[in-house]
């Protein structure tokens, strides 16, 4: 148990290091090119914090661990919005830009509809157990690309002078982004094959694992990156960095997962898909409530309590 324990740690050390150097190295390329702060926010930070998530599921698809890989996807997205966005609005509460609000976040709650109908359409039609595969993964994919031309779309609106933002230098910019991309591969083969070896010998489910502690342990990027955003007052940073993540964990990450290891599902994974539905719902009717378009701290206390809830829950009834 000891050396498994340890191995997870220092996985989870390095996909943290790795996501670190990965976006501030993929950051700085985007800016010395001239890229569009909004681009970059929508797509570099978030495919940057979401890349523990998609080096973690790769390696467990590859391996068949596919419970994993799923629990990882669902439980990640809900430790986004409940926890991260509930440590970010108790720092400081969270104003949201208007496309936040009527595009981005209903985007993502249309990912986990979307998900919730391939996850069932066997139940549905012939009662049998459901398989996301490889046309499931294209569907995926494909609404991936909507979302990117959309972010793109938003970035023609704004300019940026390439030559006022970037400080690195070019060879800075490239040991960033590999010695980044390296801590992320290295970290997350660490993190799937010690979580696999702790499951085993404690006799839980490996979907729990998935949920509870591989889930949390990738999700550290965007709880640090929507931290320091809302402690300087970026709130539409930190929306829409978790925001962001969570479209790409569904749209890219769990595509590209089941290209690679198709994913049995079972009835009982529709708790957990409805979970996630209901706190993107909740995110979206808060913009509604107290003062318009700002997650409030007492809000933010209710993420965070609402998560310990469904966290205590599922480790209860593995």
């Amino acid at each position: 148990m000891l050396v498994p324990g340890v191995l997870l740690l220092v996985g989870f050390v390095m996909l943290i290091k790795g996501a670190d150097w990965f976006v501030d190295g993929a950051s700085a390329l985007s800016l010395r090119l001239g890229v569009r702060p909004i681009v970059i926010g929508l797509t570099v930070v978030a495919f940057g914090t979401s890349a523990p998530e998609l080096t973690v599921n790769v390696f467990a698809a590859v391996q068949g661990n596919t419970s994993i890989a799923f629990g990882n996807i669902v439980g990640s997205n809900i430790v986004n919005i409940l926890l991260i966005l509930g440590v970010a609005g108790l720092i400081q509460p969270l104003h949201t830009a208007k496309n936040t609000i009527w595009r981005e976040i209903p985007f993502s709650l249309l990912a986990v509809l979307l998900l919730l109908v391939l996850f069932n359409d066997a139940f549905l039609f012939s009662g049998s157990s459901s398989i996301l595969g490889l046309q499931d993964g294209i569907i995926l994919l494909l609404f991936f690309i909507v979302f990117l031309l959309y972010v793109f779309y938003l970035g023609r609106i704004e300019s940026q002078d390439p030559a006022e933002v970037h400080s690195h230098s070019k060879w800075k910019i490239a040991v960033l982004v590999v010695s980044g991309l390296a801590g992320l591969v290295i970290g997350g083969r660490l993190v799937v094959d010690s979580a696999v070896d702790i499951a085993r010998m404690v006799q839980i489910p490996e979907t729990i694992i998935g949920l509870t502690i591989v889930a949390i342990g990738t999700s550290l990027p965007e709880l640090f990156t929507s931290a320091v955003a809302a402690r300087k007052g970026e709130s539409d940073i930190a929306v829409g960095n978790v925001v962001g993540s969570n479209i790409f964990n569904i749209f890219f990450i769990l595509a590209v997962t089941v290209i690679i290891q198709p994913i049995e599902f079972d009835l009982s994974g529709n708790f957990d898909l409805f979970v996630l539905l209901a706190a993107t719902a909740v995110l979206f009717g808060t913009m509604f409530t107290g003062q318009r378009r700002r997650l409030d701290r007492w809000e933010a206390a209710l993420f965070i309590i609402f998560y310990v809830v469904y966290l205590i829950y599922r480790v209860t009834t593995a």
